[in-house]
């Protein structure tokens, strides 16, 4: 394609409204206009990238044996009410009504649609499994729509759904969307990771992220510097200690000690001169309506998920100050798990407090700590289970390596739905004895839009983006450096095109009548990862001067033998993306 006849509207100036890398460099490049808060129109150049995003996905979806289809936008609100999630799933759901005053949404996701569709039809063991996928718009109205592609209100998902006759049935099928999903990244040239990650309000048991690493990452993922195990930090399994405490359970009495007006473990810890890994937390929550105290280690975080999975709540929410001055009869700050059970309070303590004694705890009572507590001796917990975030250090629960931090975006999810919406909207079938049994369903999610801004987060520099080559707008920019007045160069530069063209290389020939200083900024902004630049001295000396926009490396391809030497370059730098050689 000619850029000469080619709408691509760049920008010399950074957009004041973008926030971040992708965002900035998407509009200056001329991919995207913004219409509205969070909605945004792709212009040529960016409706190919998406396209070619989602033609990978379509490719390996199809592959994985999966099916496609095209579910409306617009979703009736009973579909939604069969399932509970019409009152539960917030103010992102657009609601309206028609001109008879039905309700409906714009579909933020399509799970009650494709039950209703397969219940419908799916009557027999013999019909199952089946996987349904569509590559659709979604809307999703976000009270702060930002970060350009990367948190939009309309925005392009591939989602799918699996219906297994069993348990077995579904795990295949998950296993086979995680393989899809891994040649899907392979392919976009993305360095990522599978993640393991809580399931969130979608529901189901078990689920996956699919994470594109990059520095500029909302996530934090722990992990692990020795094998394939990495978590997000709700779902992160930290590893319990291995010793318990050897005191004998002599830590000696419990005694109160005095902490006047000391509210915070930093506090507590300078007046009693101990270190943070001597005092337990003692969380209070509120738990589908009754008290729970959350038990960790003076210097770790709770983790409100784990808390919420291991009491299978549906929601928690960390206590008032009025609340807890009711539970514990003293002020936030000075709660402890001595006492608290004759309160009727429940206590949740994470493992690694089972593992020693000697503690410091709240007194329930203003301006005091209790020191030497056994919780074992002093209190009766409830549970020790995994409660605390994972940190840095911490040994992988797989291995035993080291536990890093990585940024990341999530860009896939994959769930094992289970019964959630099928027992709830009553997609049943026959099996092989006439019995009427519940369909075992599973979702698989790509953000297809916004793989777009998460390549460019991962793969950029100062003077612009570097795509991959899978998914670039066009694989190679001819830069003609003719400017008008050297229709010896232009000819040349013509015929390479076409030649190039021929062989299915897709160009983006920059014919216009600029300065060279302007094709070369503009060249490097848009990110096409092969640049081949063609000017006087250079058709002279019988070379075009070839760049690889990921490394900035140079070199010199002989126009005489132009065709077999530009190959073997191409298949070096798909190469150093990871990509083999179409």
């Amino acid at each position: 394609m000619r850029l000469s006849r080619t709408y691509v509207p760049t920008l010399k100036e950074v957009p004041a409204e973008a926030e971040v890398v992708s965002h900035r460099l998407l509009l200056r490049a001329g991919f995207i206009r913004k219409l509205t808060a969070g909605i945004y129109t792709y212009l040529p150049l960016g409706l190919r990238t998406l396209n070619k995003v989602a033609d990978i996905v379509r490719e390996e979806m199809n592959r994985a044996g999966a099916q496609e289809i095209l579910m409306p936008m617009v979703q009736p609100g009973d579909l939604w009410s069969e399932t509970g999630r019409w009152e539960f799933y917030g103010k992102e759901l657009l609601r309206f009504t028609d001109r008879h005053e039905r309700e409906y949404c714009l579909g933020p996701t399509h799970e009650e649609v494709v039950t209703d569709l397969v219940r419908g039809e799916v009557r027999s063991y013999r019909q199952l499994p089946i996987n349904l996928y569509q590559i659709q718009t979604k809307f999703r109205d976000e009270i702060r729509p930002r970060f350009g592609l990367m948190r939009g209100r309309e925005f392009v998902m591939k989602d799918a759904y699996s219906f297994d006759r069993d348990e077995a049935g579904a795990d295949l099928s998950y296993r086979l969307m995680y393989d899809a999903y891994k040649a899907i990244f392979r392919r976009l040239g993305l360095e990522f990771r599978p993640v393991e990650a809580d399931s969130g309000s979608i529901g189901g048991n078990f689920s996956h992220e699919f994470m594109v690493l990059a520095d500029t990452g909302e996530d934090t993922i722990a992990v692990c510097q020795a094998c394939e195990y990495a978590a997000n930090l709700e779902k992160a399994e930290v590893v319990a200690p291995v010793d318990k405490c050897n005191c004998g359970g002599d830590c000696g009495p419990a005694m109160e000690v005095p902490t006047p007006g000391k509210h915070t473990v930093e506090e507590v810890c300078e007046y009693l001169e101990i270190e943070a890994d001597t005092l337990v937390k003692t969380l209070l929550f509120d738990v589908d309506g009754t008290p729970v105290a959350g038990l960790v280690r003076g210097d770790r975080e709770l983790n409100e998920i784990k808390l919420k999975n291991h009491l299978g709540a549906q929601d928690v929410k960390l206590a008032t100050p009025e609340q807890v001055v009711a539970w514990t009869g003293a002020p936030v700050g000075f709660a402890g798990p001595v006492g608290l059970k004759a309160a009727g309070i429940r206590i949740i303590a994470d493992r690694e407090l089972d593992f020693d004694c000697g503690w410091v705890v709240g007194a329930n009572k203003a301006d005091a700590h209790l020191k030497s507590v056994d919780l074992r001796r002093d209190c009766k917990v409830d549970a020790y289970t995994d409660l605390r975030n994972i940190t840095e250090g911490d040994k992988c629960p797989r291995c035993g390596g080291a536990i890093g931090f990585r940024r990341g975006i999530e860009v896939g999810h994959v769930f094992k739905l289970g019964l959630k919406y099928s027992q709830a909207m009553n997609a049943v079938f026959l099996d092989e004895n006439g019995k009427e049994q519940i369909m075992v369903m599973g979702c698989y999610g790509i953000g297809v839009s916004r793989i777009v801004a998460s390549a460019i987060e991962q793969n950029h520099d100062a003077e612009g983006i570097k795509f991959p080559p899978s998914i670039a707008p066009f694989e190679v920019a001819l830069l003609s450096l003719a400017g008008g007045k050297d229709p010896e160069v232009a000819e040349a530069a013509d015929k390479l095109y076409a030649e190039l063209t021929k062989q299915g290389v897709e160009v983006l020939y920059d014919d216009r009548d600029e300065r060279p200083g302007s094709k070369f900024k503009d060249a490097d902004l848009m990110g096409m990862p092969m640049q081949l630049v063609l000017g006087g001295k250079g058709l002279k000396n019988g070379i075009i001067e070839a760049k690889d926009r990921r490394t900035g490396e140079k070199r010199e391809l002989k126009l005489a033998d132009f065709a077999a030497e530009f190959a073997s370059w191409r298949r070096t730098v798909r190469q150093g993306w990871g990509l083999d050689i179409d």
